[in-house]
């Protein structure tokens, strides 16, 4: 564009100079002529001259003033500019008026409407100096919104100018929507600011946090809406069935908030567990099939898990890819890492906190790809860190098998009989075990002397074997309770038998016509339901754990914190820098933590409905409390890294959780016979016989044939060979795609440095090819 206004330039003053010229020799011949005819009137013909040569003047300067700046109109389509002199002003916009235009010059401005919007989105990338971007970008506005809209004729206009305003409506309301989906994010900005400030590897937790919530609102709706909220309002009311009353031994005590607290009382004979739904088929006028409903919930949120868990591992994992990202670390952060549109104050200091935050991570990156240790001694020290972790492991299996096995004496000799602690020993075991072993398991760490990715995985994975540990030897331990319950059940069995006979025989005479004896429901013998049991541990073992996890927040994070805070001034020591100082924030504690409780949700939830919901206000309540005790109790790790590779390690030990987890469940169902007066399944040999009796009663007969020839081992066992062999060749196939996209990238990397190499092997020879070329010219012979 400037090389086309020089040559315009140019021009008009070259026509300039032969008007000049022309002008010149058409005066010489005038007063030659005039000094010729009269030379009496030389004073009055010169004025008359200089007149009208001033105003010859002053019309030529006007018409090539105006040529060039049509020309200039041409060049850039702009609009007219505006000079002083009204009545010239009037007759352009006149001229300019779109309803005055022919169709060719209403194309024209259409065409120029557009360029100019085309320039105001292009402006950013010209290589101009800013004060002519913000010239150019000033008049492009003005032009745009002045012929915009006025573009088109009668009903045309309006229709064009009506589209105009609707397309901006448009754009302004999808930025609007995106921006109410950002808002509309749970959490978003509360993460975002502990990023800034504490690192991905932080955020991360925070984020597996949120997302387990959402697990467990899924898993929530579904088992409140298909099955406590259908029993409530449809099934029986309370008091009208012996398992649905409280009975009347424990009439007196069932209010009590220790006995509330135990999951006893008026809790135990509610919808929150097992026992307290009814065998009946078919409940209230919709006839809701509630046995069905209840396996079907079961055997669903299991399977969703599944899905959910499999899905999010697979999207990570195509997310992560296999590029480098380490090639010109630095330069990237350095160059592009500020957002030029933050106008917010705070927004810039979380900004810079995450930039300082990700140059922490990247040095640290690349300290660790360039240390060099003694490797004899880092493999000595990694053997002793693993013997130690192993008697820990083996320590704290053997105390829980302890007081699990001590636990049931107490429950045998009487539970009133016993002290709070002992009452509740196995819940505070597992959990203090729960807070402490990680510890220890982070100081024996510092032995390995590991990346700190490496070093939070091993740690992931120490403490992942300790709380599967734990929980399985709780899960073995229960097994036997529930095998003592069973024996209980037969002898309560019999035991009711003899009840009933001797209560018909003793009050009933032979052919008597009276109406039946009427007994209360709440004094009605009743065997021990086994599944209200399993489901009343795993809820108090689900509370101590929650309580353990806010007291520690408290004591271990607030208090410390109050305390270096305010006796630093007046300690012989700095407590900030030295013992005990702030206190870090324990990413894989609390990650194990999470898994092991989401765990113990998916392996008690079938005899326990309220479970889920239960989980869903832990974690509510564990987002803003953890969000608050981090910013203000914690301080930022050491050592600072990336947490890029952690996500889809999280989600394969909570895919082992959930597989290990569904096991004694299935092992239950499948093997174990269900209470013969609690619960849903009562009265049936197996939990998943209410599957056979829906196919029998509810569907024909050829659909049951089908369903049980589908349910044949010989074509369930080669149906899992066969998915077992797809998954092991899709395995491979990646595999192989992934080793492929490597070596394609090394090659590339190879041919980059190779062309760097011709080029400065070039930038070197071609000056002395130059010199030679010169002086063979210069000096023919020498050469």
């Amino acid at each position: 564009v400037d090389e086309d206004e020089v040559s315009i330039f140019q021009e008009e003053r070259e026509k300039e100079r032969r008007r000049r010229r022309r002008d010149g020799e058409r005066d010489k011949k005038r007063r030659e002529n005039g000094r010729r005819k009269a030379s009496k009137d030389v004073g009055e013909g010169e004025e008359k001259y200089q007149t009208k040569r001033e105003k010859r003047e002053r019309g030529k300067t006007k018409r090539s003033k105006n040529d060039r700046e049509a020309k200039r109109r041409e060049t850039y389509k702009e609009e007219p500019v505006k000079v002083k002199n009204n009545e010239e002003e009037d007759d352009k916009e006149k001229e300019l008026r779109p309803e005055d235009l022919s169709p060719e010059e209403l194309e024209k401005l259409k065409e120029a409407v557009d360029e100019r919007k085309k320039l105001i989105q292009s402006l950013r990338g010209k290589p101009w100096p800013m004060k002519k971007k913000l010239v150019a970008l000033r008049e492009s506005q003005e032009f745009v919104e002045k012929y915009e809209g006025a573009l088109g004729k009668g009903k045309g206009r309006k229709l064009y100018a009506y589209k105009v305003m609707m397309t901006k409506k448009w754009m302004k309301f999808q930025r609007d929507l995106e921006n109410f989906k950002t808002a509309c994010i749970p959490w978003e900005m509360k993460i975002k600011e502990i990023e800034s400030h504490f690192g991905s590897s932080v955020a991360s937790y925070f984020i597996f946090l949120r997302w387990m919530y959402g697990i467990n609102m899924i898993l929530f709706g579904l088992t409140f809406g298909l099955v406590m909220v259908p029993e409530a309002l449809m099934g029986r009311p309370y008091g009208s069935i012996p398992r649905k009353t409280v009975p009347r031994a424990e009439e007196a005590s069932a209010m009590d908030f220790a006995v509330l607290w135990d999951c006893g009382g008026y809790a135990q004979y509610s919808v929150l567990f097992y026992g307290y739904y009814n065998n009946q088929r078919a409940i209230g006028w919709l006839k809701f099939r509630m046995p069905l409903s209840y396996f079907l919930v079961g055997v669903g949120t299991v399977a969703y898990s599944y899905m959910v868990v499999i899905r999010t591992m697979a999207r990570n994992a195509n997310e992560s890819g296999v590029g480098d990202d380490n090639s010109f670390n630095f330069s990237w952060k350095t160059f592009t890492s500020w957002d030029y549109l933050i106008g917010n104050p705070e927004t810039a200091d979380n900004k810079f906190a995450s930039i300082t935050t990700s140059f922490k991570e990247a040095i640290l990156e690349e300290q660790e790809s360039r240390k060099d240790d003694n490797i004899h001694l880092t493999r000595f020290l990694r053997v002793l860190a693993n013997f130690l972790v192993l008697c820990c492991l083996a320590g704290s299996g053997y105390l829980i098998y302890f007081v699990v096995r001590r636990s049931q004496k107490f429950a045998l000799d009487g539970l009133e009989n016993h002290t709070w602690w002992e009452r509740n020993e196995v819940n505070m075991v597992m959990s203090l075990l729960g807070m402490f072993c990680p510890m220890l398991f982070d100081v024996i760490s510092t032995l390995e002397n590991y990346h700190p990715r490496v070093a939070l995985q091993w740690q992931l994975g120490r403490i992942f074997a300790l709380f599967l540990g734990n929980l399985y030897t709780f899960i073995i331990a229960l097994m036997d309770e529930i095998n003592l319950k069973r024996e209980e059940e037969m002898i309560v069995k019999f035991n009711i038998t003899m009840w009933e006979t001797s209560l018909y025989n003793g009050t009933e005479p032979e052919n008597s016509t009276a109406p039946p004896i009427s007994i209360h429901p709440a004094d009605v013998p009743r065997g021990p339901c086994w599944e209200t049991m399993v489901g009343q541990e795993f809820v108090r073992l689900i509370i101590s754990d929650t309580m353990t996890t806010y007291i520690t927040l408290l004591i271990g994070d607030f208090i410390r914190a109050v305390l270096v805070r305010f006796l630093n001034y007046c300690w012989c020591w700095d407590l900030e820098a030295g013992f005990p100082s702030y206190s870090e924030f324990d990413v894989s504690g609390n990650v194990l933590g999470l898994i092991f409780n989401q765990g113990m949700i998916w392996m008690g939830a079938f005899y326990a409905p309220c479970l889920p919901a239960l989980n869903v206000l832990r974690l509510h309540v564990s987002m803003y409390l953890q969000c608050w005790s981090v910013m203000c109790c914690n301080v930022p790790q050491e050592r600072v890294f990336k947490a890029s590779g952690s996500n889809n390690f999280y989600m394969a030990m909570l895919l082992v959780i959930l597989f290990l987890s569904t096991l004694p469940a299935i092992y239950t169902i499948v093997t174990i016979p269900p209470s013969f007066d609690c619960g849903p399944f009562s009265g049936k040999k197996r939990m998943f016989d209410v599957i056979h009796e829906t196919l029998e009663s509810d569907f024909p007969a050829w659909f049951g044939k089908v369903f049980s020839y589908a349910s044949n081992p010989g074509l369930v066992l080669p149906f899992i060979l066969l998915m077992v062999l797809a998954i092991y060749y899709l395995q491979s196939t990646s595999k192989s795609y992934k080793e492929a996209n490597v070596e394609l990238k090394k090659k590339l990397q190879a041919q980059t440095h190779h062309s760097s190499r011709e080029q400065q092997t070039q930038n070197k020879i071609l000056p002395q090819i130059t010199f030679i070329i010169v002086l063979s010219i210069a000096e023919p012979d020498k050469s």
